[in-house]
């Protein structure tokens, strides 16, 4: 179950990425996204949170944590 939900939130995190790099290197190509600094920031809270939902597991759900 820890393991899962770990997956899960490093998921979000890559696709988040992926995002944001298409953002940054295809700027005009997001005809539906006029605020593009928007949808990064948006793609950038994501990173943030499942960042901490990882630390949260980390800290208080693993055995063994280093």
């Amino acid at each position: 179950m820890v393991n899962a939900l770990l997956a899960d939130a490093e998921g979000q995190i890559q696709k988040a990425k992926w995002n944001v790099e298409v953002y940054l290197h295809n700027p005009v190509g997001i005809g539906e996204h006029p605020d593009v600094l928007g949808s990064i920031q948006d793609q950038l809270d994501v990173i943030a949170e499942q960042e901490e939902r990882i630390q949260v597991i980390q800290n208080h759900f693993q055995e063994h944590h280093h």
